[in-house]
């Protein structure tokens, strides 16, 4: 009777020593026996051939260019939510949020093309491609000669920018050590910086060159600002894209190749990474062969390649997902919990300085050099959230989940607070809290979510939660348009939103603090 891959690749882990066998035993966040096995058993063997080359020179790039992305990921919504205001003062819309609208049709589009596809096609090619799409079409968006224009130009840079985390997040974490895990929380300093960047720049060239809100006649001439902002975000997004394509040569993932059946390619991969990092690695095709049961086949023909891009492309990687009683429920929570994130944060996020100028004007200083100046404020309230983040997710009594859970929550309980305002300042008060606390988040998010998914359908389980939180993204401006930005309802149902989601957060049947994901 054949071995079974169980069987046969505790027997290579012996033969390799014990302390394979101490450090690799149930410590993977997903459980054993969830997932394929003769996966399983080689995930296991990779995951210790990366920890045995450790954190080295490839991967501190790697570290480097994946945060281009992050900051993509926030620059470009920040973006549509500065020039929101000049727009409208400009070229009176009927509707305004159509602008937020077609954003998140396009983040919709490329969170499901660019997410699915790196499972079936690969990661190199959807990671360096991602960021010249976002700043080309960021660039052509600063001619645009009217509101329908600037519209179609924010759906084609947010096909670019909703690629990003779905596919930077799993290649980045297939290149990890299971030791620096937490890295991938502290790129959310990125993510955080990006709002950072966009809001200084912003305050002299929208503070400065801008339609005042109370200006009945906004010409081109006098609105300029936005224009002269899009070309330097999408100047800043170009420059990212050229350091990434030409100065850093990317690997495809190791355990994506052996998921494929390509283990010769994911050896050599593993072995080019460790002459990067000046190191040696003893991992070889017979180490991971030796997990396969009697008369397996790998199949890694052209026709073979095709027939499982076909296969993919049939639900398969969607199917792996809901396998067992438990991953079925841990991926649809954390669809959930990024679908409710998903209406939440744009729903007050998208129209946060359209808002504060507003509430200005009521409050008698609703200047726009006074809006971009708060927004700036609120926005470095975000730098010292994302390094918070990557402490409480290593911490014994908060972990990835009880870090998640909290942060979640308070982002609501201080959307709540801000409808208290009666002032300018009590109202910049409670917005930097809620931008502390909602960069919390979003830190343990993005390095919670890919963690729970297996390698070989991580890009799947990241396009599913980066599609709901599209979808539902794509609901914030419908809703901003019905229930009228001047009032609270927006704000109240956000808070909501947040709430819920950080409930379901605590709900989550793994915790990958400590453990190598598979």
């Amino acid at each position: 009777m054949a071995a079974s891959p169980t069987q046969k690749g505790n027997e290579n882990r012996e033969q390799q020593g014990e302390d394979f066998a101490y450090e690799f035993e149930d410590v993977s966040t997903i459980p054993k026996g969830t997932i394929d096995p003769v996966y399983e058993a080689k995930a296991i063997v990779l995951n210790k051939a990366i920890q045995d080359i450790g954190m080295g020179w490839y991967q501190w790039q790697l570290f480097v260019v994946v945060g281009f992305g992050w900051a993509s990921d926030n620059l470009w919504p920040i973006v549509t939510s500065l020039i929101f205001t000049p727009i409208v003062n400009e070229f009176h819309p009927t509707r305004g949020p159509l602008l937020s609208l077609a954003q998140n049709i396009g983040l919709l589009a490329g969170a499901m093309f660019w997410g699915f596809g790196c499972d079936i096609f690969g990661r190199r090619w959807a990671f360096n491609l991602t960021l010249g799409l976002t700043a080309v079409w960021g660039l052509i968006a600063a001619s645009a000669p009217n509101f329908a224009a600037i519209g179609v130009f924010a759906a084609f840079w947010s096909f670019g920018v909703g690629g990003n985390l779905p596919v930077d997040s799993a290649i980045f974490l297939e290149f990890l050590p299971g030791s620096h895990q937490y890295l991938l929380t502290i790129l959310s300093i990125d993510w955080a910086l990006a709002q950072v960047i966009a809001n200084l720049v912003a305050w002299p060239l929208l503070g400065y060159r801008t339609c005042q809100q109370t200006d009945t006649d906004c010409t081109r001439s006098k609105n300029m600002g936005w224009r002269y902002f899009m070309i330097a975000m999408g100047g800043l997004t170009l420059i990212m894209f050229i350091l990434r394509f030409f100065c850093f040569t990317i690997f495809e993932s190791p355990k994506y190749l052996m998921g494929k059946g390509l283990d010769e390619e994911a050896v050599r991969i593993v072995h080019e990474v460790a002459r990067r990092n000046d190191k040696t690695s003893s991992l070889s095709v017979e180490d991971l062969k030796a997990c396969e049961p009697d008369g397996y086949v790998n199949r890694t023909t052209a026709g073979d390649a095709a027939k499982r891009k076909l296969q993919a492309v049939n639900f398969n990687h969607i199917r792996s997902l809901f396998r067992t009683p438990k991953l079925a429920y841990n991926t649809g929570a954390l669809m959930l919990i990024w679908a409710f994130i998903g209406l939440g944060y744009p729903l007050y996020n998208a129209f946060l300085p359209y808002i504060q100028s507003t509430r200005g004007v009521d409050f008698g200083d609703g200047s726009t050099y006074i809006t971009y100046r708060n927004s700036l404020i609120i926005a470095v309230l975000g730098v010292p959230g994302a390094l918070i983040g990557g402490v409480l997710v290593e911490l014994h009594h908060f972990g990835r989940k009880g870090a998640l859970c909290l942060s979640t929550i308070l982002t609501g309980v201080f959307l709540y607070c801000s409808t208290t305002a009666t002032n300018s300042s009590s109202l910049l008060g409670w917005n930097c809290a809620y931008n502390f606390t909602s960069n919390v988040m979003y830190a343990v998010l993005y390095a919670f979510t890919p963690e729970l998914f297996p390698t070989k359908d991580r890009g799947t389980g990241n396009a599913l939660t980066a599609t709901s939180n599209r979808i539902f993204g794509i609901m914030a401006p419908i809703v901003a348009m019905f229930a009228n930005l001047q009032t609270a309802a927006p704000v109240y149902t956000s808070g909501a939103l947040f709430i819920v989601a950080g409930i379901l957060v605590g709900s989550l049947p793994f915790e990958s603090r400590g453990k190598a994901s598979l």
